[in-house]
């Protein structure tokens, strides 16, 4: 399930790297008249980490990936613990000098969440993260303010106040 929140475009580039070895991308962008096209990971990472799956984009059989689907809005506890593993797996590998690509549909805000939270991981402070990968993706990255409140507030802080509300 993906949300349209401000009529953000497709991305110009399938992905982007935010710092070595760690890139941000989707299953899509825009084509040089606008038009979408479709992105297909071969075998150009170690690893793939994917919030939002399409059949036949990738990556190769060869290529370490994994899938967990994720809604493009409000999240439940187990999900948010699900990013936490996520960006473990992305930091872990980016340590190893591994090229790891964590990807979504447009590449915007859930693989947002994951890149954040594995740079978090790697020193950067939250709101220093969230610029670089608007920087280095897309000033459209992370434009869930939902998503944002997830991340400044920290992870693990608000997957407990979602487990008071419900």
């Amino acid at each position: 399930m993906r949300v349209k929140y401000r009529g953000e475009p497709d991305p110009v580039f399938a992905w982007n790297e935010i710092i070595p070895c760690l890139f941000m991308g989707g299953h899509v962008r825009q084509g040089p008249s606008g038009e979408r096209i479709p992105v297909v990971v071969g075998t150009e990472f170690d690893v793939v980490i994917s919030l939002y799956r399409k059949d036949g984009h990738g990556p190769a059989e060869t290529v370490e990936h994994h899938c967990r689907e994720m809604p493009d809005g409000p999240l439940t506890a187990a999900q948010l613990a699900d990013i936490c593993e996520l960006a473990d797996t992305a930091t872990a590998a980016v340590r190893a000098g591994r090229k790891v690509l964590v990807r979504c549909h447009s590449g915007y805000n859930r693989s947002g969440l994951v890149v954040v939270q594995a740079l978090v991981h790697l020193g950067y402070q939250a709101d220093d993260a969230i610029f670089l990968v608007r920087y280095r993706r897309s000033k459209w990255a992370l434009n869930s303010h939902l998503f944002v409140d997830y991340l400044t507030t920290g992870l693990d802080v608000a997957s407990l106040l979602i487990d008071l509300d419900g």
